[in-house]
């Protein structure tokens, strides 16, 4: 018996859809969505039932059966108290969804579209790899504030996924190698992999700004904004997530437009492109303790990654941790796939949600 899965990524301006036979890929589509179609409803979650519409009309277009499937998965979303790998999306987890315990963020959808396709045809529906799944250790989780601890929340998917095709080039098993892993992306997160697991990260808030992120910024002025009765608290949130960075100086978090500016020898643009280069660069040396510098490798993954240029100036600085192994791109939809296609043949064993 071959297993088809339908593998759903919701992004914050886009849906990606792919169909898996077992590893083999029937075919992908990324679907763009328009600020004014999104502009209309409030909340992500209030996206649901467009976003279910528009992944149906597209299976309706390529002639696919959902009664063909054996599964479908869709991106983890931002629940607590996640681990990773792959969990069962029950009732339980969707009123979690539905309830507010997770953090606003597109890849909330992931979990009510795929049930929601599933369910009526009584396949199961999965997520895989949350980007809040937490295997750190617990020495990384104290901060300096009592009453707030560190949580994991990285690029989970895909790190874990190319680290694991890194490993297959080193003739090892993920779980031998120790990996420092770095997505860059419209946020930029790092982590630490030892046997298998993220043992530390550095957040998409934390650290280097990114072509839409703000990053780690002094604290205090961070109070200063939040008090000064300028900015509704969306509003900061919108600040430090979606129209920080790149975008906040450049009005745009598409890194080739930076470069073509660099190129026309625009002084903003050089010095931020030479800047995100260098936070970067200070976040995997940040890192680099972890495991007292002793790393296999350090992968550099993302959108961003496919920037020559940006990659050389990271790496002038960081070779000395490591070897640097360069994997663009995201393989989110493929890592979604074959994780559900172990689910469902039995090659791990799903878990299921239990809320904190």
């Amino acid at each position: 018996m071959s297993y088809r899965i339908l593998a759903i990524n919701p992004g914050s301006t886009s849906t990606k859809i792919a169909l898996y036979e077992e590893e083999t890929k029937i075919f992908e589509k990324s679907l763009s969505h328009t600020a004014k179609e999104l502009e209309a409803f409030d909340e992500v979650l209030d996206q649901f039932e467009f976003r279910e519409k528009v992944i149906l009309s597209v299976l309706k277009e390529e002639n696919i059966e959902v009664s063909s499937l054996s599964a479908v998965v869709g991106r983890g979303g931002m629940l607590p108290n996640m681990k990773s790998g792959g969990y069962l999306v029950t009732k339980e987890m969707i009123d979690a969804f539905r309830e507010g315990l997770a953090s606003p963020h597109a890849s909330n959808l992931g979990a009510l579209l795929a049930y929601e396709i599933a369910e009526p045809l009584g396949i199961p529906a999965y997520i895989y790899d949350s980007v809040t799944s937490d295997e750190l250790e617990e020495i990384a989780k104290v901060t300096g504030m009592p009453g707030i601890r560190r949580e994991s929340m990285c690029h989970v998917l895909n790190m874990k996924a190319v680290s694991r095709k890194v490993a297959e080039k080193y003739g090892k098993k993920y779980e031998d190698m120790n990996i420092l892993a770095a997505h860059l992306g419209g946020g930029i997160s790092m982590s630490v992999h030892h046997q298998g697991k993220i043992i530390d990260c550095i957040r998409d808030d934390e650290g280097p700004f990114s072509p839409e992120r703000s990053g780690s910024i002094p604290m205090l002025y961070v109070v200063d904004l939040c008090y000064s009765g300028k900015y509704t608290k969306k509003e900061m949130v919108k600040r430090i997530r979606g129209n920080g960075g790149l975008k906040a100086y450049l009005g745009t978090q598409d890194l080739r437009d930076v470069e073509a500016m660099v190129a026309d020898e625009n002084k903003q643009a050089q010095i931020l492109f030479e800047a995100q280069a260098y936070q970067i660069a200070k976040g995997i040396g940040e890192m680099a303790p972890v495991l007292g510098g002793r790393f296999d490798c350090i992968i550099l993954t993302g959108g961003m990654a496919y920037s020559k240029s940006l990659i050389e100036k990271i790496s002038e600085r960081v070779q000395f941790i490591a070897p640097i192994e360069v994997v663009p791109g995201e393989d989110e939809m493929e890592a979604l796939s074959f994780g559900a296609l172990r689910l469902v043949k039995g090659q791990e064993e799903a878990r299921i949600y239990a809320r904190p």
